[in-house]
């Protein structure tokens, strides 16, 4: 078997970063990942670090920032990973013009990890982070530059551990809000599942230039069959308020920030089926746990069981 691929992380320290380095140092793949000399000093983020140390993760300091960093980072390695947050998505052109310039790239996997944004019905300001997203493909695929990208679909640590209730901690056990009838079907990923696939596509030839989609068949529910589930571990029956797409959209419009985009995007998803209301096409993407049959993803039902 061919020597596995080295890969470098940009965003390794972030909220879905950290599990694709986790991923990327259980796999046996070499991994780096890119941290600022401040990050050591960060108490938040300094015993990460510690464990990457611990896991033979190497650490490359550089910052998106600095091109020159950069372009010596990326000369190490032959595949890069940014899981860079909401506020670096525009900049990761820099990482674009530092993988030309390092000439050795065999794959690059921007910071997407959501839904398609290419097949997504979303409205402001949700809107505004896909095009930039959509711009980045477009830039990628004008370069020539080889790629995959990952379409996870809804965290479940975010969407899940709280029935998608937002500013609450936990799932509710008297009543629960759903955004339109509750009938289009979403996907719930385990964010470390999510870093196992993005980890397995890295040097498969079946997801280059392709969408990897983490769609596994256990995890697809709609917003009813969720709740009905949650009832059935809970052992009672919650009153269910519909609301709307009109009143979703006024409380958009309404909501300031961080709220007005969850309610956006939650709105594409809920009320618009973006998730799940196309087939994958072998012509633009693949599904990862048809590819990947050997990994155990948690399930819906498994996740929930820890918040009974």
């Amino acid at each position: 078997m061919s020597e596995k691929s080295k890969i470098l992380v940009i965003g390794g320290t972030g909220k879905l970063g950290k599990f694709i380095v986790s991923a990327g140092a259980r796999s046996g793949h070499p991994t780096f990942a890119l941290v600022r000399e401040s990050s050591l000093s960060n108490p938040a983020k300094s015993e990460l670090i510690e464990s990457y140390k611990r896991s033979g993760v190497t650490l490359l300091f550089g910052d998106l920032y600095d091109h020159e960093s950069l372009v010596k980072a990326i000369k190490q390695v032959d595949v890069v990973i940014s899981s860079v947050g909401h506020s670096l998505l525009r900049d990761q052109d820099r990482i674009i013009a530092a993988i030309k310039e390092a000439g050795n790239v065999k794959r690059f996997f921007p910071s997407e990890f959501g839904n398609d944004v290419d097949r997504i019905d979303v409205v402001v300001p949700a809107k505004t982070a896909y095009e930039i997203k959509a711009k980045l493909r477009r830039t990628i695929e004008s370069e020539g530059i080889p790629y995959t990208y990952v379409c996870n679909n809804f965290f479940a640590g975010y969407f899940l551990s709280t029935l998608s209730q937002f500013g609450t901690t936990a799932p509710p056990r008297d009543k629960i809000i759903i955004m339109g009838d509750g009938n289009p079907k979403a996907v719930f990923n385990k964010e470390d599942d999510i870093g196992t696939y993005t980890i397995k596509a890295v040097d498969d030839p079946r997801t280059l230039n392709k969408i990897l989609y983490v769609r596994p068949p256990k995890n697809i529910y709609s917003f009813n069959d969720l709740v009905s589930l949650w009832e059935k571990k809970i052992g009672k029956t919650l009153e269910r308020i519909y609301v709307p797409e009109e009143e979703v959209l006024k409380n958009i419009k309404e909501a300031s920030l961080p709220l007005n985009v969850e309610l956006s995007i939650s709105h594409s998803v809920y009320i618009k089926g973006s998730q799940t209301n196309f087939e994958i096409e072998p012509s633009f993407g693949v599904e990862a746990s048809e590819l990947y049959p050997d990994v155990k993803y948690t399930t819906v039902d498994e996740y929930l069981d820890q918040f009974v």
